[in-house]
């Protein structure tokens, strides 16, 4: 739990810098090319990361990967801000983060979609329509297909769990057999 009120303050600040500057949406395409590539050389993550190097060494590595990434001066400042604070393992967290406060700072929400079997792409696009109308806001939505669920959809926007599966029809109808009620 701390980690994720670490990786929000310091999402939520650099957000702030952005918005005042107007380079909020600059920073968050840097910062989420930054951190796909750290996720994805471990090498460099160990190089970076691991404690068994010395601090400067270290931190001397982050410096020329900035330098040759060529992100923004505010973003470099920021990724080595955080590994002076010790906090550049909260990087994906903090990215995670950002991106979704970027997406609320533009009208954005991003929902997922889970439905048993493909969905054609005007159906999708017929829900995402339905979704945006709801919530005032443009959606985004991630498909997804779960066999598990028989038949219709799951749809969840941030804390908001929109089931219309059949799976879950047959639980609540069981529940309620089991309460004796009638159906």
């Amino acid at each position: 739990m701390k980690n994720l009120t670490v990786a929000r303050r310091y999402a939520k600040a650099l957000l702030i810098i952005g918005k005042e500057d107007g380079q909020a949406e600059t920073y968050g395409k840097e910062l989420d090319g930054f951190t796909k590539m750290i996720s994805g050389e471990k090498v460099l993550a160990q190089a970076i990361g691991n404690p068994l190097y010395g601090a400067a060494g270290r931190k001397k590595v982050l410096e020329t990967v900035v330098d040759k990434v060529g992100v923004s001066k505010v973003v470099a400042s920021f990724l080595l801000l955080l590994f002076d604070k010790g906090r550049f393992d909260f990087l994906s967290d903090i990215n995670d983060f950002y991106q979704k406060l970027a997406d609320e700072l533009k009208g954005v929400l991003r929902a997922s979609l889970v439905s048993a079997s493909e969905l054609s792409s005007e159906t999708v696009e017929k829900i995402r329509t339905t979704l945006s109308k709801r919530t005032g806001k443009d959606i985004i939505l991630q498909v997804e297909q779960d066999p598990g669920l028989i038949g219709g959809i799951v749809s969840r926007i941030g804390d908001l769990v929109l089931d219309g599966s059949i799976k879950s029809q047959l639980l609540n109808m069981r529940e309620s057999l089991k309460r004796g009620e009638s159906i």
